[in-house]
């Protein structure tokens, strides 16, 4: 109903209750009015962010998950280390699908029990508001914006990534100071190209920027050696390195340059299941800090060390205050490993990538990673 019509329908009711007043012994029929609630849209949501979806209830994406019997994640599929789909075997792999799996296995006891919902950049929040995906786990960076309104909740931060570097291995350049007075290939209209502004004018280092209007040209210009450097985000390094002509002649420099810190989804008002994904991060950042891992996780049963059996599930009822059996941490464990295997599979020494951890490694050397006590 449109305003005016909704003026005009109060008007006779108000008409009516007067002459029930002046007449007395006036009948009048009851009149019914639909109201309809007009609302004003005035400012527009941020170009990144999706409606907000209405709230799950409580618990209900463990009970989903379970009676349809796999995880739903929603991830990449062109992101070689993180997410893509290996064209050998046709199936995906990935730093990202293996936290998929650990998610799986933690709920399900089944790492296999997992679907990968491939979903592009502008999409990626919409799936999981609407329940198509249960968790979302694809390069996704932890902002104030994104975290307070698209009705979702970000997990412990399974990768820190930041702007990096790539240069030639004969190059002999180790460090950005090593860039001084080189030319850096980056593509333009990006935070990428100011962060580099910045970042070598406060290191007082010299350079000229070879700047491309997309992500294509920019690597193509960088592996025909019209450029030194290479700049984007870490994961965007990796990704684009695996499309290079020898991507064993290049490497990635340890430096960051901004933050962008990367995690699983999960949605708004199911606390249960955003509390099974973060202790299933933190199963494996607390299993390497342990040194447990898939190889040897069987020796550490049936021992006496306190904080071993609380993340075996050997003692105490931790699984079951989050509706899983009490050895979920083990299946985690046992089927995908602990944070240092999932890396070193995806992105390791034994990779194409060889990306150095960084601040992806344990609190204990210096890097960021850091479970809360498991008791």
């Amino acid at each position: 109903m449109n305003k005016k019509h909704f003026l005009v329908l109060v008007s006779f009711v108000l008409i009516a209750l007067l002459l029930v007043a002046c007449g007395g012994e006036a009948q009048v029929e009851t009149v019914t009015v639909e109201v309809t609630r007009v609302v004003e849209v005035t400012a527009a949501a941020p170009a990144d962010a999706a409606a907000p979806a209405a709230p799950a209830a409580e618990g209900i994406t463990l009970q989903t998950v379970r009676e349809r019997g796999t995880v739903k994640c929603g991830g990449n599929q062109a992101v070689p280390g993180f997410g893509y789909i290996n064209p050998d075997t046709n199936e995906f792999e990935g730093f990202d699908i293996d936290f998929c799996k650990a998610v799986a296995a933690a709920a399900l006891g089944d790492a296999t029990a997992f679907e990968i919902r491939p979903t592009t950049a502008n999409e990626r929040f919409p799936v999981l508001q609407s329940g198509e995906i249960d968790v979302l786990i694809r390069n996704t960076t932890w902002t104030l914006s994104r975290d307070t309104q698209l009705g979702a909740d970000f997990q412990p931060t399974t990768f820190f990534d930041g702007q990096g570097m790539m240069v030639r291995k004969d190059s002999g350049i180790t460090d950005l100071a090593g860039l001084a007075g080189g030319t850096i290939c980056v593509q333009s209209g990006t935070t990428t190209e100011k962060n580099l502004a910045d970042v070598f004018r406060a290191q007082g280092i010299d350079f000229e920027p070879v700047v491309f209007d997309d992500a294509d040209k920019t690597r193509e210009a960088y592996d025909a050696g019209q450029c030194d450097g290479f700049t984007t985000d870490k994961s965007g390094l990796v990704s684009q390195q695996i499309l290079l002509a020898d991507p064993a002649a290049h490497t990635i420099l340890d430096e960051t340059m901004s933050k962008e810190p990367l995690g699983p989804l999960t949605r708004h008002g199911d606390n249960n299941w955003g509390d099974i994904v973060m202790w299933t991060v933190n199963c494996t950042f607390q299993a390497e800090e342990l040194g447990i891992d898939s190889t040897n996780v069987d020796s550490f049963l049936g021992g006496d060390d306190p904080v071993v059996q609380n993340v075996l599930g050997e003692t105490g009822d931790l699984g079951a205050g989050m509706g899983l059996s009490n050895d979920w941490c083990y299946q985690v464990i046992k089927q995908v490993g602990n944070y240092a295997e999932i890396y070193a599979r995806n992105l390791g020494p034994d990779t194409p990538f060889n990306l150095p951890r960084g601040l992806n490694q344990q609190w204990t050397d210096g890097g960021l990673l850091y479970s809360p006590p498991f008791r």
